[in-house]
């Protein structure tokens, strides 16, 4: 009669292990102690084989048998290797440690060999592709808790040091499969009112504990916090008592980004502190300076002065402050960017062809911006030279995200960079196969780096044409009018906008921008709020004005324009 169409009719003492009812008695016969790493078997009495209280493992053709050693080089003792089936045996040779996995029944399907050679790999022998935790079959009755390690060798160590009094089990292939594992094991886990996750405390181990933290239904799983890399190293150190400690400590799994009242408190008592001020006064006041940490976008139309914002903004943040500052613009070769931040700081138009070099022009148109010299042009680059705070991406069309991305980390870390400008944000989508999309991603990535990295980062986007009066000729820009408007709205803490009127009947109008402060997360106060700068011909400078017909009350430079019509 095959083992199979027997039915248990009776549990006895097993001659082997000496446990009282562990011995099952099966209707043909044979018999199979269930006891905890004992393996006692005796086959069928009606069969031609005799009885016997010989010791068998139920195992496949493949798999290999070994005998129950302490590890003594992991400090586990003998007693603990027989309770999980932990074994030492030959494979093609070689010694190896043997992890035997059993199912349901009681049967051995699987073993997970460990050679002294760490390069040889653990192979898997026997059925069994999808196999449960390790340890899953010894169980203890009465307990609530499970702990769950990250390989067998810390499961024996954590069963050992307490006393075997819960489940201890580990799961079988590594932290890749931890997951997995957690889910397909899901039922069983449930049975516990904890599950205390002891993974090892490499990056690796515990954004695995995290990740089958969530697989666990809500409330049950902890994770504990070891001071050395696992539990079997704990235990070699002589620091059991600790790692017993480290369970009962493990703290309830808390999704990250979850914190308290408490914990904020002594953040929150601190000062509010301005940033960094802006080249305008006026900027800095309503916002409170720059920080780092944050996310800043510049819109604007074509012809307004972006360009002259941009590299007034760079050039006082590089010399004014000492403040290392790396450049990407996409659109410019770097000799055009240098040329024109040489001319903020000699306040000449550098970027403006010379009369001297075309001796034949008749008259001086009137208003003519005064001629420049190569000496001014070369002390101002010296200057900048001696500077040494200006890098710039020197790669004219590579307009790839992920390799701006890597270029700031690099910049980050291995030069102290923590201010970078782009022109512009548009660009970078022209690679990308689906525009707003593309956008999405990229501006969701830069708002995770510049909180990653606390660094600050401050770009140019190009507007869509709006409806009626273009920007050019003083269109109010507005939010929608940003493409890519909604991802950006969501991640930048600041957007701003610059309109001018190139046509104005005002003659001096026409040389007057508005600066328009459309959304302020940091505090709410400057949205709306708009700023007007005058632009000088001579010098090639901006600087704070008001209009021709501004009430002088209002002086500063600024006023209220709140009516925008996209909430962020």
């Amino acid at each position: 009669m095959d083992d199979s169409e027997s039915v248990l009719i009776a549990k006895e003492p097993c001659p082997s292990c000496g446990s009282s009812d562990n011995l099952a008695r099966y209707s043909d016969g044979h018999a199979y102690c269930f006891g905890q790493g004992c393996d006692h078997w005796e086959p069928p009495t009606d069969s031609e084989h005799t009885y016997t209280h010989e010791r068998r493992t139920r195992m496949s053709d493949d798999l290999i048998e070994g005998e129950f050693k302490s590890l003594k080089a992991r400090g586990i003792i003998e007693e603990t290797c027989r309770r999980y089936g932990y074994q030492v045996g030959r494979y093609n040779g070689q010694t190896v440690q043997i992890a035997n996995y059993r199912d349901s029944s009681g049967a051995v399907t699987g073993q997970k060999l460990r050679f002294r050679d760490k390069d040889e790999g653990m192979p898997w022998l026997g059925s069994g592709k999808k196999p449960p935790f390790f340890g899953q079959w010894v169980t203890v009755k009465g307990t609530r808790r499970v702990v769950v390690t990250e390989g067998e060798i810390d499961a024996l160590t954590v069963s050992q040091v307490t006393g075997n009094k819960w489940p201890v089990v580990s799961v079988p292939l590594g932290v890749d499969d931890a997951p997995k594992c957690f889910a397909r094991n899901l039922d069983w886990l449930s049975q516990f009112d904890e599950v205390i996750i002891c993974f090892d405390m490499d990056k690796q181990g515990q954004a695995a504990a995290e990740e089958c933290a969530r697989i666990v239904p809500p409330g049950k799983a902890k994770i504990a916090s070891l001071p050395l890399k696992d539990a079997n190293e704990m235990l070699l150190a002589g620091r059991g008592p600790e790692l017993v400690d480290a369970t009962f400590a493990a703290q309830p799994y808390r999704p990250s980004g979850l914190v308290s009242f408490r914990d904020l408190k002594e953040d929150m008592r601190k000062p509010i502190e301005w940033g960094l001020p802006w080249f305008s006064e006026s900027l800095t006041n309503l916002t409170y300076g720059r920080r780092f940490g944050e996310l800043y976008c510049l819109g604007a139309g074509t012809g307004i002065g972006k360009t002259d914002w941009f590299t007034q903004q760079i050039n006082f943040d590089a010399v004014d402050l000492n403040q290392k500052v790396c450049l990407f613009f996409l659109e410019q070769q770097p000799g055009e960017t240098g040329k024109r931040l040489a001319g903020k700081v000699a306040g000449r138009r550098f970027h403006i062809p010379r009369l001297a070099d075309k001796p034949d022009v008749g008259e001086l148109p009137a208003g003519y911006t005064p001629e420049w010299t190569n000496e001014e042009l070369d002390d101002a680059l010296d200057k900048l030279d001696a500077n040494e705070n200006i890098t710039f991406f020197d790669s004219f069309g590579a307009n790839q995200w992920d390799l701006i991305r890597d270029t700031i980390r690099f910049m980050v870390h291995a030069e102290g960079c923590r201010i970078f400008y782009l022109d512009h944000l548009t660009a970078l989508a022209a690679a990308e196969d689906d525009e707003r999309k593309g956008l999405e991603r990229i501006t969701a990535e830069m708002g995770g780096l510049v909180k990653e990295l606390d660094i600050m980062l401050i770009m140019i986007s190009h507007l869509a044409t709006p409806e009626g009066k273009p920007h050019e000729e003083g269109g109010r820009v507005m939010i929608r009018h940003f493409k890519g408007s909604r991802a950006i709205g969501f991640w930048c803490h600041y957007m701003f906008g610059l309109e001018r009127d190139q046509q104005h009947e005002n003659v001096d109008m026409r040389s007057i921008s508005t600066f328009r402060v459309l959304k302020d997360r940091y505090t709410g106060n400057a949205t709306g709020q708009v700023i007007y700068l005058g632009y000088d011909r001579d010098t090639g400078q901006l600087f704070e004005t008001v209009l021709p017909d501004e009430n002088p009350g209002e002086s500063m430079g600024f006023k209220s324009h709140d009516d925008d019509d996209i909430p962020f």
